[in-house]
């Protein structure tokens, strides 16, 4: 594949996943770029375990983590980024609740540890399987899957903590 068409076809991807971790848009910019840097160079060596959208989200990890390090930074991601939702038929009110709820929520997920987090980001937000999940964390399918439960379960009670309602709001990312 072609640097130019792999990078149109997945870059907006790997920023959004950035962006979440470093919350700062120069520097997620600067970072996809290095992914992509990377990916060229390490080109010859993919070997096509995971698709080639995995395989992009496991570099961009890596270098987010080499920037954390770098910088010394210890701050995960707390979410900002709008949801799409179906706020046609809905009221002024309704439009204004549901956003409450949504800026609840995300405050309540960046209150939890990080390994919950990164798999809440990427199962829900990232859509990615549990397969690839498990290959960009480099952990197995069943721990993805017991840390997504407990992640879930976290999330709810902090959820609650933060007084939103958690039913609608969680399933909605679910």
């Amino acid at each position: 594949m072609e640097m130019e068409q792999l990078y149109k076809d997945h870059s907006d991807r790997v920023y959004s996943y950035i962006y979440f971790l470093v919350r700062h848009k120069e520097c997620a910019e600067d970072l996809t770029q290095e992914t992509f840097y990377k990916a060229y160079k390490g080109m010859d060596s993919f070997q096509k375990q995971a698709s080639t959208a995995t395989w992009l989200l496991k570099i961009a990890r890596n270098v987010t983590y080499d920037y954390f390090r770098r910088k010394r930074i210890i701050q995960f991601f707390s979410f900002e980024k709008e949801h799409d939702l179906e706020t046609n038929a809905l009221s002024l009110e309704s439009q204004f609740e549901q956003k409450e709820q949504l800026v609840r929520m995300y405050d309540s997920l960046s209150k939890l540890k990080k390994d919950y987090q990164e798999v809440l980001l990427l199962r829900k937000v990232q859509e990615c399987s549990i397969q690839e999940t498990a290959y960009i964390l480099g952990w197995t399918e069943a721990k993805v899957k017991m840390k997504m439960t407990r992640a879930f379960e976290a999330l709810k009670k902090e959820f609650h903590q933060e007084g939103g309602h958690a039913d609608g709001t969680i399933k909605r990312i679910r």
